[in-house]
């Protein structure tokens, strides 16, 4: 895909996706006039042999972003980037695209008042769309469940498109994306709708649609966690995950998508903080040899960057400690460390890389291996020439119309329809009935997409906790009162919680006509099957729910009339098979 030709992918013009969308640079590409020293013809290997042991180390730990005042990085982020001499870095949540252009340029400027000038890698979490991190201003995409609720790779394809010329254009070159984890328990505390399904063969497809796409739209991808984080019970955030299943569940189920991956030529994959015990019942992936090299080297033939997932996690930070785990998850084969806490945790991570290196504990040899990687990365994108971005087209490109237009799109095609008895969905959008918008997280995004989708007046209510309380249910049925049509939003992140399957019953017990949308994980309906109507949108996230607002605004559209494309991209035991999906 090249600027200034009108190919077509998915709807999308290359002269919509403007300028983030220009080709990869070659390993060698010709830099632009004013790169720094040896990057006219960027050369990985003629940058390593100029680098200190500081500076070598520096190019292997990603560093968090820290925010002064006024939203831009502040003094310790540049002393990240000038003392300890990082090579990459994930900021924190810029507000606006014009915003984090100004931070990526910022950061971008002290990264060359450098010794050797390297541009740095910026990088993000976009996996539904630049939105993840960047709120406003940008284009929310479905969650991954989504795009494998509506089965079609070109959206898939067209997601990945949007994203990197948003993020692009806001100056991010790598993003921690798509998530190559096959969701195969139902009660997954932490990956849930952030994975395409419960299928091997449905992740597989998007994964490698995926990669293709950022591939050649100019956005690092890094499917993650590998070797697979779908069927763990426990959030590595909070402890240390272990898997269960034997080997051959491992290679027939979990391991596919990075396959496929490696097979698109994706450069970059994220580890998995997960003790997967058919491999190695010892260590969790990120700090196993067994794991990183033995398999995803040795076997799988994986030759790109291995990053680690945050390192101050509970399943690390609390095991091992971040120091010693640093060192340890080189060893394994990691090359970029991921440091997400505060500063004296970049200076802990550096320094003990810095000191294995010095005693022994580190060989020169595995060193210069992972910075070899990161700077042939940088050469590859053409970071050197890529390295500041135009707030005002970060602003222009980012949440156009075009692109909101096709991700809603994308979202209806996503929404499912699961039951509907008796006709009680759609809703007139037409008539001054009133409607009653009511459940016990997230309701306001949602109740505002039905308030815009509706003629008639919209009232809503929420709990206090994600449990409603007795008191709360009847506080809702007294609102149910006054309304024609009640719809009630439910939300898990895994099991849902009682209270709100017992309000989904008592506003049923009103006799009113009552429609429940489940708008994180599909599988809610379980705990309260006698509802008439019920729509899954695969819309927010587990643990600090982040909010897809075309998801809910996707949602509240086919709720009055239009037409849903969705089927299940996961099975709802006892009640509907994976595939199943209803249409008016």
């Amino acid at each position: 895909m090249r600027i200034g030709r009108r190919t077509v992918v998915s709807g999308i013009t290359t002269a919509a996706l403007g300028l983030a969308l220009a080709p990869v640079a070659g390993a060698h590409a010709q830099a632009p006039a004013g790169a720094p020293p040896g990057a006219r013809r960027c050369d990985a290997g003629a940058h390593l042999a100029a680098m200190t042991d500081e500076e070598k180390v520096g190019q292997m730990v990603m560093a968090v972003t820290h925010d002064g005042p006024d939203g831009m990085p502040d003094e310790e982020t540049r002393r990240s980037l000038q003392d300890l001499k990082i090579g990459s870095v994930i900021t924190s949540e810029p507000r606006t695209p014009g915003l984090a252009a100004r931070y990526s340029n910022q950061v971008q400027r002290w990264a060359q008042d450098t010794r050797l000038g390297l541009p740095l890698l910026m990088s993000g979490d976009f996996e539904f769309g630049t939105t993840h991190n960047v709120r406003e201003g940008t284009t929310p995409l479905p969650n991954a469940m989504g795009l494998g609720a509506a089965r079609d790779p070109r959206y898939a394809r067209e997601a990945a498109a949007i994203t990197a010329a948003e993020a692009r254009a806001m100056g991010f070159h790598w993003n921690y994306a798509p998530d190559a984890d096959v969701n195969t328990n139902p009660a997954n505390p932490i990956i849930g709708v952030r994975s395409f399904g419960e299928r091997t063969d449905l992740v597989r497809e998007l994964v490698e649609t995926q990669v293709r796409a950022y591939r050649r739209a100019g956005l690092i991808a890094t499917p993650k966690h590998f070797p697979g984080h779908g069927d763990t019970k426990t959030d590595s955030h909070l402890g240390l995950p272990s898997v269960e299943y034997d080997r051959a569940t491992l290679d027939r189920v979990h391991l596919p998508p990075f396959q496929a991956a490696i097979a698109a030529g994706v450069d970059s994959i994220m580890t998995a903080h997960v003790v997967v015990k058919a491999v190695d019942p010892d260590l969790p992936a990120t700090l196993s040899p067994k794991v990183l090299t033995g398999v995803l080297r040795n076997e799988m033939g994986f030759t790109g960057l291995i990053v680690t997932d945050a390192m101050d996690m509970d399943a690390i930070a609390k095991n091992w400690g971040t120091r010693e785990a640093t060192v340890m998850a080189v060893n394994a084969g990691a090359d970029v460390i991921m440091s997400t806490g505060e500063y004296s945790t970049h200076v802990d991570a550096v320094e003990a890389l810095l000191d294995a290196l010095r005693n022994g504990k580190l060989s020169r040899t595995r060193v210069d291996e992972s910075v070899r990687r990161v700077l042939a990365l940088k050469c590859r994108y053409d970071v050197f020439g890529h390295r500041y971005v135009d707030p005002r087209a970060a602003e222009r490109v980012s949440g156009n119309a075009t692109f909101q237009r096709r991700a809603l799109a994308m979202g209806v095609a996503g929404t499912t329809l699961v039951k509907n008895e008796g006709g009680v969905l759609p809703f007139d959008p037409e008539s001054d009935a009133r409607t009653l918008v009511a459940g016990a997280a997230q309701v306001e995004p949602f109740a505002q997409a039905v308030d815009d989708a509706s003629d008639g007046p919209v009232t809503r209510w929420q709990s206090a906790t994600p449990a409603p309380t007795d008191a709360e249910i009847a506080e809702a049925v007294h609102r149910a009162a006054d309304a024609d049509r009640i719809l009630v939003a439910t939300y898990s992140s895994g099991g849902l919680p009682a209270g709100q399957a017992k309000l989904v019953r008592a506003l049923l017990a009103t006799g009113k006509p009552v429609a429940a949308i489940g708008i994180g994980l599909p599988y809610d309906i379980a705990a309260y099957p006698d509802v008439k109507g019920y729509i899954a949108t695969y819309g927010t996230t587990a643990r600090i729910q982040r909010v897809d607002l075309t998801m809910h605004k996707a949602a509240a559209e086919v709720v009055f009339g239009r037409q849903p494309g969705g089927r299940l991209p996961v099975t709802i035991a006892g009640l509907y098979p994976y595939g199943h999906g209803l249409s008016y």
